[in-house]
């Protein structure tokens, strides 16, 4: 049984992981009310497309870190743009990519601090630098949290230091409050990778100067 107060919470983390796969992939999105829209799937150029100058994104390893940070995050031949703290202010841009990688970590290793080895850490966690990769790991990610959730019980939801994840405040909070704090993160990076598809397109169909539209 799941506990009556976490059905909720799974129902829109399920719609949020939804939404945000749907709007990356294609073929069509669901716009809120039972429309479909069609939506293209992300590209590469776009996953990794800079919209301003010193953007943090994806880089690899054998160029270093982008402007402002200190460090590659993560494992594989390409890292995740990071610093220690304090960290820069004001905060930098950061690309499709850095936030997915963001989202796809976070959930990834708090589902290992829940209920698996509870000993991942970011130097464990590979950085996909392909768009359609990346949109899988989230999947997965998505999938080992929620599985993660279904297998705590109400006294759990009031546990102080349930997840162990080492890199948010996890060990001073009730379960319950970082199921919610999940949530919040998968809805606003997912509203902030949404816009900077809308962004993108809108910068590709923009006339190029000297360009003749007919």
């Amino acid at each position: 049984m799941i506990p009556s107060r976490l059905v909720p919470f799974l129902d829109q983390f399920d719609f949020a992981h939804r939404r945000l796969a749907d709007r990356m992939s294609g073929p069509a999105l669901d716009s809120g009310d039972g429309t479909e829209i069609p939506v293209g799937a992300m590209t590469g150029e776009e996953y990794l497309w800079e919209p301003v100058p010193d953007c943090w994104s994806l880089r690899r390893r054998a160029d270093g870190p982008g402007p402002r940070a200190t460090f590659l995050a993560g494992t594989g031949e390409w890292g995740r743009d990071a610093a220690s703290y304090p960290h820069p202010w004001p905060p930098p841009f950061t690309t499709i990519a850095w936030r997915l990688s963001h989202l796809t970590e976070m959930l990834t290793l708090r589902a290992d601090h829940t209920a698996g080895s509870h000993s991942l850490t970011r130097d464990d966690h590979p950085v996909p630098a392909d768009a359609t990769a990346a949109v899988a790991a989230l999947d997965a990610g998505a999938a080992a949290w929620r599985k993660a959730l279904l297998g705590v019980d109400d006294r759990d939801l009031d546990t102080v230091g349930l997840c162990t994840y080492p890199h948010g405040s996890d060990p001073e909070e009730p379960f319950l409050d970082i199921v919610w704090w999940v949530n919040q993160e998968l809805l606003h990076h997912g509203a902030e990778i949404a816009l900077i598809r809308d962004l993108y397109r809108a910068h590709r169909s923009r006339p190029r100067t000297g360009q003749v539209l007919g």
